[in-house]
């Protein structure tokens, strides 16, 4: 088997495509059919948690508002003097049972209200209770505080029934004393109806309400009533948690239950719905199906596409790997014969072309290498010449000194540090601090040489003063707008150098209040920028401005330039942006 496959690489590549392809498919086919079914699972607990929190909210609602007619009992005077008072008043009697009535009949869920006086009065109740399992909850003369009891059985005129009291004790309003106690009893018929029929339970679910003691308040199954939940659940109340909502999976096998919670905080009661596990298999069993069909038919899509596709690349492949194999790298790549136009001739034409490009990009290198070069050779030209300038003005600086010729002292040592500068001992790179100093003895020289015709302005970010830059950019664009802008215009011009950080660039610029040009002049100069060597020989341009912009290309990339523009009588704008660097650098590509 294994010398079968190694004598092949189409059978290999057919094999290792096909299990490549089958395993991920398996493994996606069953964490989608665990996905979807966990989906399915909690969408229908979510579903579930949902309808319990409309629930509560009704719940809330009904117990809220009995709060509150209890609160508005309280307080009405007749409550408080019939009370408060030892004689039986008939008038009076009449009047609250009246209105006692009136409260119970507007709310549906209200079975009764019954009001015990401390006193010797009898108590007042809406309805005719022949018989009530009330006292069996409690002592009611020790009620202190406001309760809910349990659900206990009631017998009226229209029969058995079960209901839930809510119990408070009237006091009076001046001596806070208890004057007696208010219970209202709700019907639990009342209270099931808000999820008789539910949406999205499920025939086979069961709803409860749950006091705090675990006792079943109310109940889609009435079996359940009156019954403890652990007597039901063994262990459920332990387990639901300290959240407001959730669900809990129960029991284990055939008997193996969800049951979804959500807690009434006002009463302290939990409802609950409880829903056989399986509920969910039958839609789990659709996933499957439909898993396990894509997987099927996954595989053998896949499986004939594998085989067609090996066929279709197995013998050109070889043919380009033959040619990559004698590749020279003193030599450009040996050219594919395109005989196809499918993925594997493209793929020969992209080589071809990358054999090209790779051709071109070495003619390229070795222009710009050659560029480059010419440009320090001429920037160092510049510098020969200075050492020994430099060396005879600092001779005649000593000399000025002993002399007492201050202006010439001026000068003369400005243009020595103009010089110096010049040098900077070899390095093509300086901080923004150095590069402004050196404008600024530029400019000292010539205002000794130009006195009152010009005066230059910095507008300089303080935190970038210690920025790396390519020395000597911004002295020629301040000769330029001295020289052709400021001197060809009568009177006092101004030169403003701006100098700010935006973003992660260094922003120059550099204008003045010359002459400024036309629209032809302007279209002309920017035209100089982009011409050849050859080309700005041969016209015999302005040197200074093409260096600048040269040298940024250079050393920054081609993205990177002079940008001009210019009025007449207005002035001229020359600017030009350079990457942030910190520190010491130097271009160690060259």
């Amino acid at each position: 088997m294994g010398q079968w496959l190694r004598s092949s690489l189409r059978r290999r590549l057919s094999l290792a495509m096909l299990v490549a392809t089958i395993i991920p498919l398996l493994l996606l086919g069953g964490l989608s059919f665990i996905l979807s079914s966990r989906i399915t699972e909690s969408n229908a607990k979510q579903a579930g948690i949902d309808t319990l929190r409309q629930i509560e909210g009704n719940v809330s609602f009904m117990l809220q508002d009995v709060e509150n007619i209890s609160i508005f009992l309280i307080g009405l005077s007749d409550v408080q003097t019939w009370l408060s008072g030892n004689v039986e008043d008939e008038a009076m009697r009449a009047r609250i049972l009246g209105l006692m009535s009136t409260l119970a009949s507007s709310k549906r869920y209200i079975a009764d209200i019954t009001i015990y006086p401390r006193n010797s009065i009898s108590a007042v109740s809406t309805a005719n209770i022949y018989q009530s399992a009330l006292p069996r909850q409690f002592d009611m003369s020790q009620v202190e505080g406001k309760l809910w009891t349990g659900l206990y059985p009631i017998t009226t005129y229209a029969g058995q029934s079960e209901v839930l009291s809510f119990v408070r004790p009237l006091r009076a309003i001046g001596t806070y004393q208890t004057v007696g106690w208010l219970a209202i009893s709700l019907d639990e018929k009342m209270i099931s109806r808000y999820w008789a029929d539910p949406s999205g339970s499920g025939a086979q679910s069961t709803f409860a309400l749950v006091n705090e003691k675990g006792d079943i308040l109310s109940s889609t199954d009435k079996t359940w009533l009156s019954r403890p939940i652990e007597s039901l659940l063994a262990g459920i109340t332990s387990r639901l948690g300290p959240g407001r909502s959730g669900s809990v999976t129960y029991g284990e096998g055939a008997g193996k239950k969800t049951v979804l919670f959500y807690k009434a905080p006002q009463a302290g009661w939990t409802l609950l719905q409880v829903l056989p596990y399986r509920q969910y298999g039958s839609q789990n069993q659709y996933i499957l199906l439909l898993t396990v069909l894509a997987i099927v038919i996954a595989v053998a899509a896949t499986g004939v596409m594998v085989l067609i596709f090996v066929q279709r690349v197995t013998k050109p492949l070889t043919v380009l790997t033959r040619l990559l194999g004698r590749v020279d790298p003193d030599q450009p790549l040996p050219q594919y014969p395109l005989d196809s136009p499918d993925e594997v001739g493209r793929l020969a034409a992209s080589y071809n072309r990358l054999g090209m490009h790779i051709a071109r990009l070495k003619e390229q290198l070795i222009q710009n290498e050659t560029r480059k070069k010419e440009a320090d050779m001429r920037a160092l030209q510049a510098q020969i010449n200075p050492h020994f300038l430099y060396n005879t003005l600092s001779s005649i600086h000593w000399i000025s000194l002993m002399t007492g010729e201050k202006r010439i002292t001026d000068m003369v040592g400005a243009l020595s540090e103009f010089l110096r500068f010049s040098l900077n001992k070899g390095k093509d790179f300086c901080t923004v601090h150095q590069e402004l100093a050196h404008i600024k003895n530029y400019t000292q020289v010539q205002s000794i040489r130009y006195p009152d015709k010009f005066e230059l302005e910095y507008v300089v970010d303080p935190t970038i003063q210690e920025a790396t830059m390519l020395k000597l950019l911004l002295q020629p664009l301040v000769e330029n707008a001295m020289i052709h802008g400021i001197q060809k215009k009568p009177g006092l011009g101004k030169i403003t150098v701006y100098v700010e950080r935006v973003g992660t660039y260094i922003h120059f610029l550099v204008q003045d209040t010359g002459i400024g040009m036309t629209q032809e002049q302007l279209e002309r100069v920017r035209a100089q920028l982009e011409l050849t060597d050859e080309q700005f020989e041969r016209e015999g341009s302005s040197y200074g401005l093409r260096n600048v912009h040269e040298r940024l290309r250079l050393h920054y990339g081609p993205q990177f330039g002079l940008t001009i523009d210019s009025e007449l009588q207005a002035g001229t704008r020359i600017s030009f942006s350079i990457p942030m660097l910190e520190g010491s650098y130097e271009n160690h590509d060259r």
